[in-house]
Formats: C-alpha cells, sequence, structure tokens
C-alpha cells in the first residue's frame, strides 16, 4: 500500500479544509451544532449508500489496493471515503457561510 493515489489525497483534503476553515474563513462553523448535525446526516445516507456501491461480496465501486490504506468500516467502506466527504461538505458549508456573513471589515 503506498495510498498515493487515494489515502493521502483524502487526508491532504481534510487538513486543507480545516487549515482555510481555521485560518481563513473563519466562519465559526465548527463551534456550531447545526454543523454536526448536517454532518450526521450526510454520513447517515453515506454509510448505505457507499456501503452497497463498495461491498466486498458484489462491489460496484472497485480500488486499486495498492492506493487504499485496507481499512474499511462499516460494511466495506473504505474509509477515505469519509475523509473525502467530511472536506468536500466542509468546503462548501464554509464557504457558503464565508459569501453569506460579512466580513469583520463590514462591521
Amino acid at each position: 500500500m503506498t495510498g498515493i493515489g487515494y489515502t493521502v489525497p483524502a487526508i491532504a483534503a481534510v487538513l486543507v479544509v480545516i487549515a482555510l476553515e481555521l485560518a481563513v474563513w473563519r466562519t465559526g462553523l465548527f463551534r456550531r451544532p447545526a454543523y454536526w448535525i448536517s454532518m450526521v446526516i450526510v454520513f447517515g445516507f453515506q454509510i448505505p449508500v457507499d456501503g452497497w456501491l463498495t461491498k466486498l461480496s458484489a462491489p460496484i465501486v472497485l480500488y486499486n489496493p495498492d492506493h487504499v490504506s485496507g481499512w474499511r468500516f462499516p460494511w466495506d467502506i473504505p474509509v477515505e471515503d469519509f475523509a473525502f466527504g467530511f472536506a468536500l461538505v466542509t468546503a462548501v458549508l464554509s464557504l457558503w457561510e464565508r459569501h453569506r456573513t460579512p466580513t469583520r471589515e463590514e462591521d
């Protein structure tokens, strides 16, 4: 396993989005219960769909084993899928809030 194909970019995406939110966008998204509730909803829908697509017994989506960590949870879902989902949803919500909320200079 090298992780170059999927694991490393998944971890990098999470770290970049968290850094952007905390240092640049600064919307306070991580302090809002509504954000965490929305993440539970996203993952609640992701688990059955992604589980069906990636189940090892009859996969629809195949991953090169050399490009993933090999950790799968639950129902054979590669953990990298959750990392990418977190990064994508968080980036969209942060940018949405950034453009919705007036900047400090405008206050």
